[in-house]
């Protein structure tokens, strides 16, 4: 089983090179630095300590997560990655879209936790229960303004402005 792994290994290229091989069907190994979960969905795996000038990434993209499963144990591990390099932000990257896109102790992947919220930036949710809200909402039927005034009689002699009740 060693002889197996180590010649899956030996037909990948390690993360520095991958950048010279976009636009290939390649196999790429290297050592999980960090996961990390953005908005919107999408999961990233570092392979460098800083990510910006690390030439490799792998994109797992929202709806893709749910076929694939939980990769939070791939975390400081030694991974192999299938796929198309592609080009984007200046380096080189897979989309790992399916399982068997990983190979070695990579595949064995457990199952996404029943309560795990893809949708929701990876965070954990038992979920709740919302009601469709109406198309129109109600609006309050508008009121005369009911101003009581008093006015004085025109008989009076007094210069005084009449008083106005509110």
């Amino acid at each position: 089983m060693v002889l197996l792994a180590a010649a899956a290994s030996a037909d990948c290229i390690p993360v520095s090179q991958a950048r010279e091989h976009i636009g290939e069907d390649q196999c790429v190994t290297g050592t999980v630095f960090r996961i990390k979960h953005g908005e919107r969905g999408l999961t990233w795996f570092d392979f460098c300590e800083d990510y910006r000038v690390c030439p490799f990434t792998v994109v797992i993209f929202p709806g893709h997560l749910k076929d694939i499963g939980d990769v939070r144990p791939l975390e400081k591990r030694q991974i192999q990655v299938h796929g198309t390099l592609k080009e984007y932000d200046g380096r080189a990257e897979i989309v790992l879209s399916e399982l068997r896109q990983l190979s070695g102790d990579a595949a064995r992947v457990p199952k996404l936790p029943k309560n795990y919220d893809v949708e929701n930036r990876g965070h954990y949710s038992a979920g709740s229960v919302s009601f469709p809200r109406a198309a129109r909402t109600a609006s309050k039927k508008k009121q005369v303004p009911n101003l009581p005034i008093v006015v004085a009689d025109p008989g009076d002699e007094e210069d005084t402005p009449s008083p106005v009740k509110k």
